[in-house]
């Protein structure tokens, strides 16, 4: 989702999509405040959001053994997953800055900041981002004790984190070091942390075994010829990146840049290599990247609108606001299809593709995805030219007429689960002959912008 300070430039653009008031089918809406599923899924819980943080968003989310992390514009919330279907909250972090996405290794969660504070604790305020004195970067914690982590070193970054990818060492260097990718953008002459061209990342280094030592090591220029500016419906020109999904046992990530899809060699950490580009005049803004397991696709997000119009709707149309599918051969793009839920939504529900994950069935390409006030799309793009809804779940609109819905859904170990803006986090399971036998495959961590590949029974 676009961060709020940077959301000023695209008010127009989100205000005219949002107004557009076509008719949608009816038919396809639930009465507000509903939850409905495909017959193949149950809502197994929703868990509230705890009190310390229940008056702002949820955001993203990360796993590790019998642990989820939530991450909220107010902080960020621990859940005890062990049970599924008696999740339960163990601690609340109150630390506001947006967005607080979250990424975990070890003892070790790292998150995310784009908003100007006044410094960077967790009893900062904020401040407009022409502010001399403002911070904005990545917050580490220690949360080897889950019901009390502690706050143990930022690290600023040059226009701030709004996503963060950790990335893995090589070799030797695994056991030393784990770098973070910060992805940020939108530069502006005002904003003396964030200076035109804002054409890199920043990299991040962190050292396991000292990690209040962190610090940026590389901030390396990813577009030297300042990425794309003329596309049309483009809402802002490529300005850095808004996120990166990693595969590092393969050397490889891709970039969702704004106006430009591409993929990186990171065979060398501190100095990754754009190796392939592409651009799409549907889409308006490349907002995040998943791999298939074998890496032979991708899939791009195109979050028209920003996250806060309805754009599933007839008047959008199946191609804008949607994923695009990639072949990847010979190191470069081949575009496939798009894919869109099915359903249209109200125009009172915000609605456009969103953050997802795979699903790991053997021999097949199946992921669930959020789509904000749209829910939760189980997918398949085994044959990328011909992708097909197998599931989901959704709430019907919001009987306030605001909105919401789930920012980002992901599967983890036999279920799904969805971060939902207001109504917390919602406990999911499908079971379909086609990814019933994802439940065999265990892993023991998820940061779903780290992609690992999995085999049968384990990641």
């Amino acid at each position: 989702m676009f961060t709020p300070r940077r959301a000023v430039t695209l008010v127009a653009a989100v205000v005219a999509l949002a107004g557009i008031g076509l008719p949608v089918r009816a038919a396809d809406i639930p009465p507000p405040d509903t939850v409905v599923t495909s017959p193949n899924v149950t809502h197994v819980l929703n868990i509230p959001k705890p009190a310390p943080i229940a008056g702002t968003i949820n955001t993203d989310i990360a796993f590790q053994g019998n642990y989820a992390y939530v991450g909220n514009y107010g902080g960020f919330s621990i859940y005890d997953i062990r049970n599924p279907k008696q999740a339960r909250p163990v601690s609340s972090v109150v630390c506001p800055g947006s967005q607080m996405d979250v990424t975990v290794y070890g003892d070790l969660l790292f998150t995310a900041v784009d908003s100007s504070r006044s410094d960077d604790s967790c009893n900062s305020t904020g401040l407009t981002a022409d502010h001399k004195e403002a911070w904005e970067g990545v917050r580490i914690f220690d949360v080897s004790d889950k019901a009390s982590p502690k706050y143990i070193k930022s690290v600023e970054t040059n226009c701030g984190s709004h996503t963060l990818t950790l990335v893995p060492g090589k070799g030797r260097d695994r056991k030393k070091n784990v770098y973070v990718y910060v992805s940020s953008y939108a530069p502006s002459a005002s904003f003396p942390d964030c200076q035109p061209p804002h054409d890199r990342i920043s990299i991040i280094k962190v050292p396991l075994r000292d990690p209040a030592s962190a610090a940026v090591a590389a901030t390396p220029v990813i577009f030297p010829d300042g990425g794309n500016e003329t596309q049309p419906g483009l809402l802002l020109p490529t300005s850095g990146c808004h996120d990166i999904t990693a595969y590092a046992e393969k050397d490889i990530a891709a970039g969702a840049c704004m106006g430009d899809g591409v993929l990186f060699d990171i065979s060398d950490r501190l100095n990754p290599k754009v190796t392939a580009r592409t651009s799409d005049p549907n889409f308006a803004f490349w907002h995040s990247a998943t791999f298939s397991n074998d890496a032979r696709k991708v899939v791009f997000t195109d979050e028209l609108g920003g996250g806060g119009a309805a754009t599933c709707n007839e008047a959008v149309g199946p191609n804008r606001g949607a994923d695009a599918i990639y072949d990847i051969s010979d190191g470069q793009f081949t575009f496939k299809s798009y894919f869109k839920i099915p359903r249209y939504q109200d125009d009172s529900e915000n609605c456009v593709a969103h953050n997802g994950s795979l699903i790991p069935v053997k021999g097949r390409d199946i992921m669930v995805q959020a789509w904000y006030m749209g829910g939760l799309s189980v997918w398949d793009f085994t044959d990328a030219a011909h992708p097909r809804e197998i599931g989901y779940f959704e709430r019907g609109p919001r009987s306030d007429g605001g909105g919401g819905g789930i920012w980002s859904a992901y599967y983890y170990n036999g279920y799904i689960y969805g971060a939902d803006f207001h109504e917390g986090l919602d406990v999911i399971q499908i079971s379909d002959r086609l990814t019933d036998s994802a439940r065999h495959v265990r892993t023991d961590r998820l940061n779903v912008q780290s992609q690992e590949s999995y085999r049968n029974g384990r990641h």
